[in-house]
């Protein structure tokens, strides 16, 4: 049987949560938890992909076979949405800007930033800001 209900534990309180809350997470009882955590029982895959995916570990970091937290993706989209110029005259060239899947040409950026002045525009006539 696999030993890694310790690491289980470990990235449970790492987080702040106890078994109640990770339990419900997971859509298990907390009794199923604790067996989980002191190696009584072993966790479906489901249960697995769940856990690794909540903690943003891989398998093998659950499995205590690394220690690499994997890091917060929506961070850095969020830090690069908050810089992107959408303005600049080269962002075609630079980035490929979709909408429903399918990229904008030129000319639809174009018109989207005119768009987005214009309404920014009425609204400050409107709102006076």
């Amino acid at each position: 049987m696999a030993r890694y209900g310790k690491r289980i534990a470990e990235l449970r309180k790492k987080r702040g949560m106890n078994q109640e809350t990770l339990a419900g997470l997971l859509g298990i009882t907390r009794a199923s938890l604790s067996h989980y955590e002191t190696d009584r029982r072993e966790p479906d895959f489901e249960i697995l992909t769940k856990m690794a995916n909540l903690f943003r570990v891989s398998f093998d970091d659950l499995m205590g076979r690394t220690q690499h937290v994997a890091t917060d993706p929506a961070h850095h989209v969020t830090e690069f949405l908050n810089r992107v110029e959408l303005a600049d005259d080269q962002i075609e060239s630079r980035y490929e800007l979709t909408i429903d899947g399918r990229k904008l040409t030129p000319d639809e950026t174009q018109r989207f930033i005119a768009f987005i002045r214009s309404e920014r525009a009425a609204h400050s006539d409107r709102t006076g800001y």
